[in-house]
């Protein structure tokens, strides 16, 4: 602590990021990252763009990439909204939307960094436990709140949700905002940003990390009618008016646009999911079921941290969550299939 902290800091419980080692030949399947490089179209536009006239501001309103993902999803520039990866988008939706008299409400087990921006912002929140089967459900939210926030599918378990379930939540909270961040949509689920045009109290949010495999890049978005959308602008630019540079700019809107690329590689991230997924299970691990491109396992005869400790010595990273009801579960990123194969090869020495 310091006397120069002002009162917030010393409270704060900083949201901690996977893990970026340095390890020879090393196995990384701890941060959720894409497997497979951004495509060449991407890397041709981000070297353009760095070729271009770096000494000039970048477009603060990033109008052509909102025009790309707009024009992708049937929406206008108007209805996106776009930031510094969806952390950033997060924040200014917690500090534009989600602080009400009544309570925030959020899954227990769910994307620590909600947790981190409600103490940041000094918002009342609730957390709602999954249950017994790790799931989210939805009759836990049929309460007075003053807004919700869900992940879709979960992280750290990689459940999701149908689309109708979805939209019964958000008809039910007509005064509330309902945010769905959907960082991981792309590997199994349905977006909601289908219902945005009918629900004036519904914001998505979606990131390039994933499935656009752009996480050294950082950018992230969200979709919503044009009140919601102006209010996370009005915070942005209180706060940044340029938060995304010509290169970050330039391949988000080339990794939109390369649509081929990017179905190509989703199927093979969803293929790989399910085959490790049954070589996990033949090896006594229960495994949720996820739409992610991760899995959240666990093995009845050891525990995560142990495994997790195991695996890392063999150059294998796993994230492993040191947490009430998950501690022996272990969130393992779906890798290519020689990445996959390393962690199995690995998991049979320890097992």
């Amino acid at each position: 602590m310091s006397k120069y902290w002002s009162p917030i800091v010393s409270t704060l419980k900083p949201y901690v990021p996977g893990e970026q080692p340095r390890i020879a030949n090393l196995v990384k399947l701890n941060t959720n990252e894409s497997p497979y490089g951004p495509s060449d179209k991407v890397l041709s536009a981000v070297t353009a763009a760095a070729n271009g006239d770096l000494r000039l501001y970048p477009d603060p309103l990033a109008l052509r990439l909102r025009e790309t993902i707009a024009a992708r999803h049937g929406l206008t520039a108007s209805e996106v909204f776009v930031g510094n990866g969806s952390d950033e988008v997060l924040a200014h939706i917690f500090a534009g939307l989600l602080k009400h008299d009544a309570p925030l409400l959020y899954p227990d087990i769910s994307y620590s960094f909600y947790s981190t921006y409600a103490r940041l912002f000094a918002i009342n929140a609730v957390e709602v436990p999954l249950d017994a089967q790790f799931r989210i459900d939805l009759s836990d939210y049929e309460r007075p709140c003053g807004a919700i926030i869900l992940p879709n599918p979960n992280a750290p378990t990689g459940i999701g949700l149908p689309l109708a379930e979805i939209e019964r939540l958000v008809a039910a909270h007509p005064d509330q905002p309902v945010v769905i961040d959907e960082a991981y949509i792309d590997f199994g689920g349905q977006s909601a940003i289908a219902l945005v045009p009918k629900y004036e109290n519904l914001l998505v949010v979606q990131t390039f990390s994933k499935s656009r495999a752009l996480a050294g890049l950082r950018v992230g978005f969200a979709i919503g009618q044009r009140p919601l959308i102006e209010a996370l602008e009005r915070v942005k630019d209180s706060f940044n008016s340029y938060p995304l540079g010509r290169p970050a700019q330039a391949g988000a809107t080339a990794a939109i646009e390369d649509e081929a690329w990017f179905e190509a590689t989703r199927e093979k991230i969803i293929a790989s999911r399910g085959r490790l997924t049954d070589q996990l299970t033949e090896r006594g691990f229960e495994v949720l079921p996820s739409e992610a491109n991760f899995v959240f396992a666990r093995h009845p005869g050891h525990s995560g941290e142990t495994l997790m400790q195991a695996l890392r010595e063999r150059a294998v990273l796993v994230r492993h969550f040191a947490k009430p009801r998950i501690g022996d579960f272990l969130r393992i990123t779906i890798g290519t299939d020689a990445e996959c194969a390393r962690l199995v090869e690995a998991l049979d020495e320890i097992l």
